[in-house]
């Protein structure tokens, strides 16, 4: 459930960072956020949007905490080199001078989420040819090292995506673990599930830059199917662009349009269907953490960990034909 901010808080950060008065600004709670808070901002002069970022003690996974940092340069990268539609970043601060927590302010995008939007056939494929197209621009981008490279520092960068991945999966196991999601000897048997298969990752693979939020909520359409803007990319990091792929086949992304935009057919080995096993993994089981720390949800944290172990089961049966 999103926070409530008293209106005289919410003029202050704004007007802090921008000229504009008071008197003329008006906030509206965006209802869709689901890890900061987020406001539309009117200010008699157009709209703005307005991110607050949780509180310290919220409950992250280890790459969340204060992942907002990393959005400014992101932002930024992706409008001098790319056509995908980010919006300009105006302001960050992470001075915790007027709120205990980071904020930032950019332009708001035109359009509305595809979760808003009823699309079908011909229309929803044309959207999806345009994702494909936009994150082919974006795997474009490549970094020297691997892993979150973002300035909230959740890891030391790697040399190769192999050895990145593996600190990956610890850190999120041991976010698990300190959740009470697993127990020490569940999570150890996860560990020892990816040292089996560490072959399969040992790869020459560029490290590009990869969103991994994209699902309908993220995706801005207006009424003629042009897509005016990709929101949320503060999970961003930089490694095999298959992790992202993952993501889009849990999100339902992946349909066959969006690999004509996409314009490269996708590695469909053994090996890369063992990747992706694994890195569908690495999505799913975050949601363990996200439902006892943030949501109160033993329950729905109980079925994500069942899901986990599903998914693992037929990787422990292929060990014995490997």
């Amino acid at each position: 459930m999103a926070e409530s901010f008293p209106a005289e808080l919410l003029q202050t950060l704004v007007t802090s960072q921008q000229p504009v008065a008071p008197a003329a600004l008006t906030f509206q709670l965006i209802p869709t956020g689901k890890h900061n808070t987020s406001y539309f901002v009117g200010t008699g002069d157009g709209e703005l949007v307005l991110r607050i970022a949780p509180p310290d003690d919220a409950g992250f996974l280890f790459y969340e905490r204060r992942m907002m940092a990393q959005e400014p340069e992101i932002h930024a990268l992706l409008r001098e080199r790319t056509t995908v539609p980010v919006a300009r970043i105006l302001a960050y601060d992470d001075s915790r001078t007027l709120i205990d927590r980071d904020y930032l302010l950019m332009e708001r995008l035109p359009g509305r989420p595809l979760t808003e939007v009823q699309v079908t056939g011909p229309l929803y494929a044309h959207i999806l040819r345009q994702i494909g197209g936009y994150l082919r621009q974006m795997h474009a981008l490549t970094a020297e090292r691997y892993g979150y490279l973002g300035a909230h520092h959740p890891m030391e960068p790697q040399t190769s995506w192999g050895e990145a991945f593996v600190i990956m999966w610890n850190l999120i196991l041991d976010d698990i673990v300190a959740s009470r999601g697993y127990t020490v000897e569940e999570a150890a048997f996860m560990r020892q599930l990816l040292q089996a298969y560490q072959s399969c990752f040992d790869r020459s693979v560029p490290a590009s830059l990869l969103h991994m939020d994209v699902w309908h909520q993220n995706i801005l359409v207006d009424a003629q199917g042009t897509v005016t803007g990709l929101v949320d990319l503060d999970r961003a990091l930089w490694g095999d662009p298959e992790i992202e792929f993952a993501v889009l086949d849990y999100c339902g992304i992946s349909e066959p349009a969006f690999w004509e935009g996409y314009g490269r057919s996708r590695d469909i080995s053994p090996e890369a269907r063992i990747r992706a096993r694994f890195y569908l993994l690495y999505e799913v089981q975050k949601y363990i953490v996200i439902r006892l720390l943030r949501r109160d949800d033993p329950a729905g944290a109980r079925r994500y960990k069942e899901q986990s172990f599903a998914l693992a089961r037929p990787l422990t049966e292929g060990l014995g034909r490997r």
